[in-house]
């Protein structure tokens, strides 16, 4: 049965013909992105273009190898594609060697793993409860169980300006005393701008190689507002789908021929087969985006509304872990308002309020991670939408109101009310 207001079923529609069960489900999803707020800092929404090149013939295309060297006959158009794909990032970037053929993220880092270091090889990374990534040595992810992760923390001295920052000198402590094959840096929720060239300073002085994960701020690199990697490190990982606005997907990039050597042969075949080359090309298209002049008014626009979010949720009387952001996100200390609050229980009051965030645990967190103590808010998508810095005043408001009511149904309801009337202004990108 189609739900009022969403788009009927008309044998135009391949989908909605072929299969009307699954395409309900899909406009229902729609339905959902279009009117609710979307703060989760790891999502954004892609253009129609990103979306569009997914659903193509590149979908039935074996195309495993790289372009010119194929094991497949049939690939003279995905391999222009491919290289275009590249090409666009070496542009943004600035860097010479570039591998558009990670599925994700993690899989783009399990493959610099696989290429850069042997089983049992010691890597240095973040405390993985301030804000690293499961893929930068979780006991239970493939960087935890085949390798030895050593890990650096955050400062945790309260008085002192760096509080909930990256100690740099406990970086080369830990650096020097294990002496680690390679050191990750780059975050899942990590508010602050990163130091490259320290980092790289400690790196040579250890005899590492240098790594950085900039799957969440790369769209922010892209666009002029964080500071880039290159040149300081020797090999760096992203995903697609976050800042930079793309689909999801992996990318993995170099200056050193002798890495990009090791990364391909370690993505293909190492760790992947065929590479999704319908992804590939709306990685091409995200990339063309990124390249225009606009790309970098939306970088910066997302900083300005993270912060102007950050500074109203501090006004309420929420702390935010380091005192605030440079980014595009922040972490919000639930326990500031109420000592028992968790993140659990907020992600679901603002989700019935039609504000979607996700639970995220805060450095030293004395709770497990499917409760936590606090939340994580991000603005790339809402910046994507069009909302600006005023607009961050009234999401604080509704945030803490909805947090206030604690689930009740008229607070909640009157909340979702006013939020989908904003969302019908700023419609998402079509």
């Amino acid at each position: 049965m189609n739900i009022s207001g969403l788009e009927p079923i008309t044998d135009t529609n391949p989908l909605a013909a072929e299969d009307p069960q699954v395409w309900q489900y899909i406009q229902n999803e729609s339905q959902r992105q279009a009117n609710t707020l979307e703060l989760i800092a790891s999502e954004n929404h892609a253009s129609a273009a990103v979306i569009a090149a997914m659903g193509t013939c590149l979908t039935n295309k074996y195309a495993e190898g790289y372009p010119g060297a194929r094991y497949y006959g049939g690939c003279e158009f995905v391999d222009q594609v491919e290289d275009l794909a590249r090409d666009r990032a070496k542009a943004i970037f600035g860097c010479e060697h570039v591998n558009v053929q990670p599925h994700s993220g993690a899989q783009a880092n399990a493959a610099v793993f696989f290429a850069l270091m042997d089983h049992g090889d010691k890597f240095a990374s973040l405390v993985l409860a301030d804000g690293g990534h499961l893929s930068h040595g979780m006991k239970i992810n493939i960087s935890g169980k085949y390798y030895q992760p050593v890990h650096y923390p955050l400062n945790y001295d309260s008085g002192s300006p760096d509080f909930e920052r990256i100690d740099y000198d406990a970086v080369r402590s830990v650096c020097m005393e294990h002496k680690p094959k390679m050191v990750l840096c780059g975050y899942s929720a990590y508010p602050r701008v990163i130091d490259f060239k320290r980092f790289r300073e400690i790196a040579d002085e250890c005899g590492a190689i240098l790594m950085a994960d900039i799957a969440h701020i790369a769209g922010l690199i892209a666009g002029g507002a964080h500071p880039s990697p290159f040149p300081h490190c020797h090999v760096v990982t992203t995903t697609t789908h976050k800042t930079l606005r793309g689909p999801r997907g992996g990318m993995i990039m170099t200056n050193d021929a002798d890495i990009a050597k090791k990364i391909n042969r370690s993505v293909f075949p190492g760790t992947q087969g065929g590479p999704l080359m319908h992804v590939i090309a709306a990685k091409a298209v995200c990339f063309g985006e990124a390249l225009q002049p606009a790309f970098k008014q939306y970088a910066k626009q997302v900083v300005k509304n993270a912060q102007a979010l950050a500074s109203n949720l501090e006004q309420k009387g929420y702390r935010l872990t380091s005192g605030g952001t440079d980014n595009h996100l922040m972490l919000v200390d639930l326990r500031s308002r109420d000592a028992d609050l968790t993140g659990a229980q907020a992600e679901g009051w603002l989700e019935a309020a039609g504000i979607i965030v996700n639970k995220n645990g805060i450095p030293q967190d004395p709770r497990p991670p499917r409760v936590t103590s606090g939340l994580r808010l991000g603005t790339p998508a809402t910046t994507t939408r069009g909302l600006n810095e005023g607009h961050m005043a009234q999401i604080a408001d509704w945030i803490d109101r909805a947090i206030a009511g604690q689930g009740d149904e008229a607070a909640t309801k009157q909340v979702r009310n006013e939020l989908q009337e904003l969302c019908r202004q700023f419609p998402l990108p079509h």
